[in-house]
């Protein structure tokens, strides 16, 4: 029986596993290879591996984990979990059978992408989630920003430490007047209709095409859609989630612990809205941490 499984080999899942097998815990890492940032030519914020392509850090973090003994590296899916604290049983999709006293919950979220022909193709190049991840490279150029909900009003304000250049694309939503006078108030134009198709031009440009009237060039395009957790095992073992405007997270306490004993949580199934490497590799190692504490006698 291993001390804790983990379920997800991404960021957060091998930065808990790290802690773990520094410890000498006995540690098995369940992994799909499909990190959500697969699709991003870099990683930035990353202390140490700024500017670095994501899957390079991770299979350096692989290698750097192959010295510990007591971690197990495996590429499978985790099809089910049951069980209780010091007794997790978790079934494998090719069929093995592992037990573990804790597990670390780390399989991540899918991003769902729109209708929106050219979206897909887009994303993680010309179309981004995150100003704190690809802001720097693109500064002071001319910025998209798809609206998406009330939280969009926060991004208008954050995104004037990177850029004066902002345009907003409606995309059918209703903007109330107050927040419509603020953007305007900011020199911000906010650009009616739906989009359509998005166009990648370059490096990171895009040509946004709407059903109202002309497209419109950016040099980036900001958007969020909405996400799902990669798995389900959170539903077959009944955890208490939070609903957030992206989509819904598991919620946890300050250890990183679910709502049931012996099962922790960490990285985008935990905090969507922000999806950092740099938080994800914290919070994994905390998760790890404390689900070591948790096993003292």
């Amino acid at each position: 029986m291993d001390d804790v499984i983990i379920i997800g080999g991404s960021f957060a899942g091998l930065a808990a596993a790290l802690q773990l097998g520094r410890a000498r815990r006995k540690v098995t890492v369940l992994d799909t290879g499909l990190p959500r940032n697969r699709f991003a030519g870099h990683s930035h914020g990353l202390l140490g591996h700024d500017h670095k392509p994501p899957l390079d850090i991770l299979a350096e973090a692989r290698r750097q984990l192959a010295r510990y003994p007591t971690i197990r590296l495996v590429g499978a899916r985790a099809d089910s979990v049951s069980g209780a604290i010091d007794k997790f049983s978790v079934r494998t999709a090719d069929g093995e059978s592992l037990g573990a006293r804790r597990l670390i919950l780390s399989y991540g979220i899918t991003d769902q992408m729109p209708d929106v022909r050219g979206f897909a193709e887009g994303w993680g190049t010309s179309i981004v989630p995150c100003p704190y991840c690809d802001g720097f490279e693109v500064a002071g150029q001319h910025w998209g920003l798809v609206w998406s909900g009330p939280q969009s009003h926060n991004q208008v304000r954050l995104f004037h430490d990177w850029t004066d250049r902002l345009t907003v694309f409606a995309d059918g939503q209703d903007i109330p007047p107050d927040i419509r006078a603020d953007l305007d108030r900011r020199n911000t134009p906010l650009v009616e209709g739906r989009i359509t198709e998005i166009a990648r031009h370059g490096g990171h440009g895009a040509s946004v095409r709407l059903d109202t009237g002309p497209g419109v060039a950016v040099d980036i395009l900001f958007a969020h859609p909405r996400n799902k957790p990669s798995a389900s095992l959170h539903e077959t073992l009944g955890l208490a989630t939070i609903d957030t405007p992206l989509g819904i997270v598991l919620k946890v306490d300050e250890r990183r612990e679910t709502s049931m004993p012996g099962i922790y949580a960490a990285g985008d199934l935990t905090n969507p809205l922000i999806p950092s490497v740099t938080t994800a590799s914290w919070q994994g190692a905390m998760a790890g941490i404390f689900a070591q504490q948790s096993m003292l006698v």
